[in-house]
């Protein structure tokens, strides 16, 4: 397996993780309590949430549900919510690509 780092992509994960934990906390739930709600080990949510190691995305996202985050994330990586992505659409579209 490739192993991919950079200081931006380590940061990022870092911080997603920071931001699932103060979700954690904000909703009273112990580590454990979302890890058994989420179906996944506590180690796992521990790696999730400290932004370390390779939690599948499917538990990330089962812990991004149980926290009731999940739609907001998501909707957030699309890119016609965002300036340069509407605008890199409109590019395609006029040159008659297709999205």
């Amino acid at each position: 397996m490739v192993t991919r780092t950079s200081a931006r992509r380590s940061r990022a994960l870092r911080e997603l993780g920071a931001n699932i934990r103060r979700w954690r906390k904000l909703q009273g739930m112990t580590a454990t309590s979302l890890a058994e709600r989420a179906f996944i080990t506590r180690e796992t949510l521990r790696a999730i949430e400290q932004g370390t190691g390779s939690p599948r995305l499917d538990s990330v996202m089962s812990v991004l549900i149980v926290l009731g985050i999940a739609d907001t994330v998501v909707a957030a990586a699309d890119p016609y919510t965002s300036e340069a992505g509407r605008v890199r659409i409109d590019a395609i579209l006029e040159s008659g690509g297709e999205v």
